[in-house]
């Protein structure tokens, strides 16, 4: 009877402390290589993030460099009387002068369509420009900006002159937008202009200098 206890008691001993033995060293051994795949994974992914971040800080840099922000208002002497009566004989005596074009620009925003006279402007400024690498930069920005039906300030342009511009892209110069400019200049005469004339942003300033005393 005592033999027979002593051995029960070792059988139930040996296996409960080979299993035991076997899941430590299994566990440490998965330790060992989640630790290992998890420091790899670490570096890895910091590395890839560190390229990736420089390679998109470089065209940032760039872009933030060259675009057009253009002011609330252009600097401008204060329009006399006879100037802000002549942009009633045509709009282009309104858009020739720096005045007429923050009066006009005021008006707009009333109307939420400012982004048609901010793309006019960035179109003036790309032709003053003769680097070609400036050219192409200012160019993508521009079409990002006025013409990429993704933009909130997207301009209205026809399928033809859409067409003409995505494919001169590629090769952009500094009248690529010409088609363009020309299409929303007539938009803004046809269109905006009539209303500006009837506005109060236009009526108000023509009455401050009419009753404005004349210098001696």
């Amino acid at each position: 009877m005592g033999s027979e206890c002593m051995e029960m008691r070792q059988r139930q001993t040996a296996p409960q402390g080979a299993p035991g033995s076997t899941s430590d060293q299994s566990g440490a051994g998965s330790q060992g290589s989640n630790a290992c795949c998890f420091c790899w994974c670490c570096c890895c992914s910091c590395s890839c993030l560190t390229v990736r971040n420089q390679e998109e800080q470089r065209p940032t840099r760039a872009t933030h460099e060259l675009r057009i922000n253009f002011p609330a208002c252009e600097e401008s002497p204060t329009p006399t009387l006879e100037e802000v009566s002549a942009w009633a004989q045509s709009f282009d005596n309104l858009m020739v002068t720096p005045a007429g074009r923050n009066a006009f620009r005021e008006f707009l925003r009333t109307e939420f369509s400012e982004e048609n006279m901010l793309f006019w402007m960035a179109c003036e400024e790309l032709k003053k420009e003769a680097d070609k690498n400036i050219i192409e930069e200012k160019a993508r920005i521009i079409y990002e900006d006025y013409i990429s039906v993704l933009s909130p300030k997207e301009v209205s342009l026809d399928s033809r002159v859409r067409e003409i511009i995505n494919r001169n892209m590629g090769e952009p110069s500094p009248h690529i937008f010409d088609d363009a400019q020309l299409q929303i200049y007539t938009l803004m005469h046809r269109d905006s202009y009539p209303r500006f004339m009837n506005s109060a942003v236009y009526k108000d300033l023509l009455q401050s200098l009419s009753e404005k005393p004349v210098e001696a």
